[in-house]
């Protein structure tokens, strides 16, 4: 495998705009829906609004369509203390049992204000735990400072087969190769996560815009 440095250079560099397709055109959330909990999703200033719930279990607003290679860039703002991520190639478990309409569940990408583990990935209900050493594993190293908490943060993330790669502001965070979770989770859902939180704390609530996607052959 490539060392990390190099492998940046095997991908289009950032502001290309060939194949990408926008994910939300910064009015509607329509087509899209709210599964595993009851978190308000709103649009605001041209930006997808999370805010939380009291009582509530994480909920993820889900797109409409399912994607399996790609690459994804999105800006997200976040309040100091909240979790929060971004789901990929995600479906949904319990459907008969879950009363929020299934519950969601695949890789997902970290959001959280810093020092931290923004960036890294997450087994979200897969019983997995961490997909990434570092943060599995406490690693010097795994919590940075990438994160500008308080502000607008930008990720890009590359899927392509058993390999993941996440950037946050410009700066390589991850680059995991897990065929456990490729096999389970070939393809899927993106969602947007607004993270439980318990009953009297909060409220809390998470910014996403310039959400878009490219598919990779």
């Amino acid at each position: 495998m490539l060392p990390l440095a190099a492998a940046l250079l095997t991908f289009p560099a950032l502001g290309q705009n060939e194949g990408w397709v926008p994910l939300f055109d910064g009015h509607s959330i329509q087509g899209w829906v709210v599964k595993s909990g009851k978190a308000a999703y709103t649009v605001e200033d041209g930006a997808i609004v999370g805010r939380t719930v009291d009582g509530s279990p994480n909920s993820f607003l889900c797109s409409p369509k399912e994607y399996g290679d790609f690459e994804l860039e999105f800006e997200v703002k976040v309040s100091d203390g909240l979790n929060s991520g971004v789901q990929i190639r995600s479906s949904l478990k319990d459907l008969d049992k879950d009363q929020f309409g299934g519950r969601v569940n695949g890789p997902q990408v970290e959001i959280e204000s810093g020092p931290g583990q923004a960036g890294y990935i997450y087994g979200e209900a897969t019983g997995l735990g961490w997909l990434s050493p570092k943060p599995k594993n406490d690693e010097p190293g795994s919590a940075h400072n990438y994160f500008k908490n308080g502000e607008w943060n930008h990720y890009r993330v590359v899927a392509k087969g058993a390999r993941i790669q996440t950037w946050l502001n410009g700066q390589p965070v991850d680059d995991l190769t897990h065929e456990e979770i490729y096999k389970s989770h070939p393809k899927g859902l993106i969602g947007l996560q607004v993270h439980g939180i318990k009953k009297g704390t909060g409220p809390f609530e998470v910014r996403w815009r310039n959400l878009k996607i490219k598919e990779l052959k």
